[in-house]
């Protein structure tokens, strides 16, 4: 899940809390409007005409919504709270005011409002039911205070108590939201990495050529390397040490380029060096640095003494052109099957080769 997704999920979360909120309202107050006991003594009090109304229309728009923020809940719990508070208000006055019981009943009806739609928010419980409490107290003068302090009490310190535990649970979740999300965006980067050199693969180089080619302006240069006779460093040296050489090779590669060059192990044990904004000459003196650079690690290799007793490279370069990674990689990849072919250990433009020459790819070893 996506830090994205759990705001829009908490937004959905008050979204259908103000709707519950808003319905339990509307259902409450037409109980009292159509109670003919309860309503029949008097005249329609103005409140209990105005919940309804407002609920439904501000259930209508919270249902069009997708999002919706807590401060809205907020707004709509006061508001509703300040009604039913003038609705007991004028009801107590029509009524004896010696029956105590509609106060408490008033007040209990307010706090089961509060008590199914708002448990998960303590704030919007307080703005909800303090307005109502305030007025019954005020009301009932005293003769009733324990009764209705215990009622209003024993609810908010549960819900207090509710609240706190919610939040240090939410707390952690969005603690642990963040950490999830920050390894994975430490896995998506060793994802484009190849393990063994640390270089990018073959996902990283396309990650970077899309960045290069949409912010870079200029002449850019594929090179394409593979070690001369690997194969047979393998064979008879083993695995174990076919792979420090490569890793010793990546890490010269990397030296003997520019810190802006994207530098690749592409498959096995060629490499792909893409040379940002460098013309031909530089881009040839570059890769007759790597070259040399390789050369100079000095890795026994004496299955490949017809070019050098030391592993050694061979490059193929080519221009790229017009953004055709594809085609330029193409005449990289041909290049480099020649300039093997002619003793390896070498390096061969693009440019130098006929142009009839098909393509063919470089596995040679």
């Amino acid at each position: 899940m996506k830090l994205l997704t759990y705001d829009e999920l908490l937004y959905s979360k008050y979204r259908l809390t103000t709707m519950l909120f808003l319905f339990l309202n509307t259902a409450t107050s037409l109980f009292l409007l159509l109670n003919f006991k309860y309503s029949s003594s008097s005249s329609v009090l103005l409140p209990t005409l105005l919940i309804p109304v407002m609920s439904i229309a501000l259930f209508a728009w919270t249902f069009f919504r997708s999002k919706v923020k807590l401060s809205l809940l907020n707004s709509v719990s006061l508001l509703t709270g300040v009604l039913w508070a003038w609705h007991i208000s004028l009801k107590y006055m029509q009524i004896s005011s010696t029956d105590g019981s509609f106060l408490l009943i008033s007040l209990i009806s307010i706090y089961f409002i509060s008590s199914i739609a708002l448990a998960d928010h303590l704030l919007a419980f307080c703005l909800h039911t303090a307005p109502a409490a305030l007025t019954v107290l005020a009301l009932d003068a005293g003769h009733h205070m324990l009764m209705l302090l215990s009622t209003i009490a024993l609810p908010l310190i549960g819900f207090t108590l509710h609240h706190l535990m919610r939040r240090r649970s939410d707390n952690f979740t969005r603690r642990l939201m963040y950490q999830l999300h920050e390894e994975k965006e430490t896995y998506s980067d060793l994802s484009m990495l190849d393990p063994l050199t640390g270089l990018y693969n073959r996902r990283g180089l396309k990650n970077r050529l899309e960045n290069i080619l949409e912010t870079h302006s200029g002449s850019h240069f594929v090179l394409l390397l593979d070690i001369d006779h690997f194969k047979a460093y393998n064979d008879n040296y083993g695995h174990a040490m076919g792979d420090q050489a490569l890793a010793r090779v990546s890490v010269a590669i990397r030296d003997a380029v520019r810190s802006r060059d994207i530098v690749t192990r592409y498959g096995g044990e060629e490499f792909l060096v893409l040379l940002t904004n460098v013309n031909a000459a530089i881009a040839l003196k570059l890769a007759e640095r790597i070259r040399q650079y390789v050369l100079n690690l000095e890795i026994p290799h004496r299955f490949n003494e017809r070019v050098a007793t030391h592993v050694t490279v061979s490059v193929g370069i080519a221009p790229l052109l017009a953004d055709d990674f594809d085609q330029a990689l193409a005449h990289a990849d041909r290049a480099l099957y020649v300039a093997k072919n002619k003793g390896r250990n070498t390096i061969l433009s693009a440019d130098d080769l006929p142009k009839a020459s098909s393509a063919v790819p470089a596995d040679a070893v």
